[in-house]
């Protein structure tokens, strides 16, 4: 092709800072092997298998047949949606919000989320964002064009430590601290007190708090995660997101709610003035009834994957080749495991592209989360009880038969 007739090409910089997905390489591994007819076992990505109650998707069904909510909706929520969810606040966490300053719908807690950092992050603004995470909550800094820090969990008061330093070694000072817990990979989980501990740190740096609260209803064993908003004074410093993916099944329809602080609320609010309309109106009726409506179907879900996590945990510690050692988790959807130790020399990526070629079985590798991750993979709890016992042995066997 002559240099007159080739495509031009074009400078993305944006695209350009962002790192490679790692996360993709297993997900397109798994897309390419089933197109070859292999029985993969998805425990990649967490995708909730669970059908979406049937009450919530007959007012969603009966709401899309009315011509009235054909139009236009409001990018903030209708009014009621927004009383539902500060209804919601009111009666699990007894927090006290106005549904027209400091409640508004999003399409997803990951929309919300990443027009929340593009709105209030650019060049110049650094973000301290804990490691391992969800990608989104790294990956939003990068696209915003704002200076990312990660800041290691560890155990105990360790993440403490780790944030003083974070922000005593950072110049220009941080503007904001991303955090999720339940915590997506690891499971990990936190106590009020945490947040107390946070919304005063936040004071004392003057840092926009950002909490992820994507399975506050995803609980096990008798914890029941705190929102960061019970903390007196967390408004000032704090915006919360809160998906009904997990707890509704209602990944697909995209439905989720940001409360706090009166200024993000605003700055969230506009921005999505300016790129979106809100969800169709019929889903945002249908979350209504999700939250207003019986809640039988979220103890539903939480002790069928409570279940899921028993038959996984239980037969990956079983005594033998490559045995697992696993602390179950308390919430969310996922089991996050070290691996065993004969395989850590792999890497927990070339581990979870074995694992998917020779057990059938398809995991996160823990180094997508971030550098922390690394030595870590996470099984995500969304097939059925016989299933995981399938995917059980195949892993099992694969181990057993890489170690002979």
């Amino acid at each position: 092709m002559s240099q007159a007739n080739r495509p031009p090409r074009h400078d993305f910089n944006k695209l350009n800072r962002l790192p490679p997905y790692i996360l993709a390489e297993v997900t397109d591994l798994t897309r390419v092997a089933r197109r070859a007819g292999e029985d993969i076992i998805d425990l990649g990505m967490g995708n909730p298998d669970h059908p979406t109650p049937e009450h919530v998707v007959e007012k969603i069904v009966e709401a899309a047949r009315d011509p009235r909510n054909h139009r236009y909706s409001s990018s903030q929520g209708i009014p009621n949606l927004r009383a539902a969810i500060t209804e919601w606040y009111e009666r699990r966490h007894q927090v006290d919000l106005d549904p027209d300053r400091e409640a508004i719908a999003v399409i997803g807690a990951k929309e919300g989320l990443s027009h929340f950092v593009l709105m209030t992050v650019g060049p110049g603004d650094t973000v301290l964002v804990q490691d391992p995470a969800y990608p989104i909550h790294q990956y939003s800094v990068i696209i915003a064009g704002g200076d990312l820090r990660t800041v290691p969990l560890g155990q105990g008061d360790e993440f403490f430590d780790n944030l003083r330093q974070a922000v005593q070694r950072t110049w220009p000072k941080p503007k904001m601290l991303i955090l999720s817990f339940p915590a997506n990979p690891t499971t990990q989980v936190v106590d009020l007190d945490f947040f107390e501990k946070i919304v005063s740190f936040a004071r004392e740096n003057d840092l926009m708090v950002l909490h992820d609260f994507a399975y506050a209803e995803i609980a096990y064993d008798g914890y029941r995660p705190p929102s960061i908003l019970e903390v007196p004074g967390a408004k000032d410093v704090a915006i919360e997101f809160v998906s009904l993916s997990k707890s509704h099944s209602m990944a697909g329809w995209r439905v989720g709610f940001a409360c706090g602080n009166a200024e993000m609320i605003h700055a969230l609010r506009r921005i999505k003035s300016y790129l979106d309309y809100g969800m169709p109106q019929a889903i945002q009726i249908g979350a209504i009834t999700a939250l207003r409506g019986p809640q039988d179907c979220v103890q539903e879900n939480v002790s069928d994957y409570k279940e899921r996590r028993d038959v996984l945990i239980e037969g990956l510690e079983q005594p033998g080749e490559g045995q697992w050692l696993i602390e179950a988790p308390q919430a969310t959807m996922f089991v996050w495991a070290q691996l065993p130790e004969p395989f850590r020399e792999l890497g927990s990526l070339e581990f979870s592209k074995r694992l998917l070629r020779e057990a059938k079985v398809a995991v996160s590798p823990g180094i997508g989360f971030g550098a922390t991750g690394e030595g870590y993979v996470r099984f995500a709890l969304v097939e059925n009880k016989h299933r995981i016992r399938q995917a059980v042995r195949g892993i099992r066997r694969f181990l057993k038969d890489a170690r002979s």
